[in-house]
């Protein structure tokens, strides 16, 4: 710790003797199990966490193929039932001069889910592997993807307001299409696949490599 200080490096927890609560983060000596405020386990690092990040992470693209091939939304009329993949109804609102819906709509439907499919996959073989994207830009990028992961259910809100409003008997009706189901599972397979990631993990890499080089 001693040398650290003189290296002015940057102290963690575990320098510290300390360990925090991943649950209310109130923080206990090392060799706490539980947490005293909440009752939560106290670990240091949860090994198994990579093997959840990657089982929901392939979860949630499993789903997400079916979410963009499936209709995600059906309109019946008096004589003729449309339906509209996400793509589909996007382009179909641009052909109806309503671009900024659909580029919100693409944004959170489509660009946003394959970034953060991207950007998890990313964070989970950079704790195996080197990188020369630096720990301070790796733990912002899992902080942007933890924070935007809810707004991928504005496809999910926009059907379910239509089903609900648009609903003229015989004459006009809106339901969610079978890919609604899809993108729901894949959104929430996503989320929890960012909140399994310990992004301790970053830094304990770092270190290590650190550690490895000055050892050679």
């Amino acid at each position: 710790m001693e040398r650290a200080r003189q290296a002015g490096e940057i102290l963690n927890a575990r320098d510290l003797g300390v360990v925090a609560c991943t649950r209310c983060a109130q923080v206990w000596p090392i060799g706490t199990r539980a947490c005293n405020r909440c009752g939560h386990r106290v670990y240091h690092r949860d090994v198994k966490s990579l093997q959840r990040v990657w089982a929901l992470w392939l979860v949630g693209l499993m789903c997400y193929i079916p979410a963009n091939l499936y209709p995600m939304l059906r309109t019946r009329t008096l004589l003729t039932v449309q339906e509209s993949t996400i793509v589909g109804g996007a382009i179909e609102l641009i052909e109806y001069g309503s671009v900024g819906v659909a580029l919100i709509i693409l944004i959170a439907s489509v660009a946003i889910p394959l970034a953060k499919f991207m950007a998890i996959a990313f964070l989970a073989i950079s704790v195996t592997r080197p990188s020369t994207v630096s720990k301070n830009q790796r733990q912002l990028l899992y902080e942007v993807v933890e924070y935007i992961g809810r707004w991928s259910m504005i496809d999910i809100f926009v059907v379910a307001i239509l089903s609900s409003l648009v609903q003229l008997n015989v004459l006009v009706a809106i339901s969610p299409g079978p890919a609604s189901l899809f993108f729901a599972l894949s959104v929430i397979f996503t989320m929890l696949s960012a909140q399994a990631f310990d992004s301790r993990m970053i830094w304990d890499a770092q270190r290590w490599r650190k550690g490895k080089k000055d050892h050679e």
